[in-house]
């Protein structure tokens, strides 16, 4: 069994920037030559996500944000920012609640997604940021 690490870059803008990185992550697959496994796509970070959704533009610019709004606001003074003196509590609670890691099937050479489904990278800091996405590639 072969075990394959991928990267690649990606520029994000501040607060709940949701861009789709599905051609990235197949693109990784296709770099690393296996066929049959399991991938799993990580963000090094702690106030980024790795999800999946369908991307359309209703969805990601106003649903995805409204909820994560309602259930983590940005505005609220959290005890984070009195550790750190910054103000990305919300950032690194929304990362904790969607995860920086999901693990996605292969066959094939191809990643086995619903019709309509998209991996995502959800920005949740208070910056833009350039970030690294890893695909670990695992199989035959």
């Amino acid at each position: 069994m072969a075990v394959v690490l991928q990267k690649f870059g990606i520029k994000t803008k501040a607060y709940c920037d949701v861009i789709n990185i599905t051609q990235e992550v197949q693109s990784a697959i296709n770099k690393s030559g296996i066929k049959d496994g399991l991938v799993n796509v990580h963000v090094a970070g702690s106030t980024g996500a790795i999800s999946t959704t369908e991307y359309e533009p209703g969805l990601v610019k106003h649903d995805i944000k409204d909820l994560l709004e309602k259930l983590i606001p940005y505005d609220k003074d959290y005890a984070h920012h009195k550790t750190w003196h910054d103000y990305n509590g919300a950032g690194h609670l929304r990362s904790f609640l969607i995860k920086t890691s999901q693990t996605f099937p292969i066959q094939k050479g191809s990643l086995l997604l619903g019709s309509w489904q998209n991996i995502i990278f959800i920005e949740n800091d208070e910056k833009g940021r350039s970030r690294t996405i890893y695909c670990t590639v695992i199989g035959e």
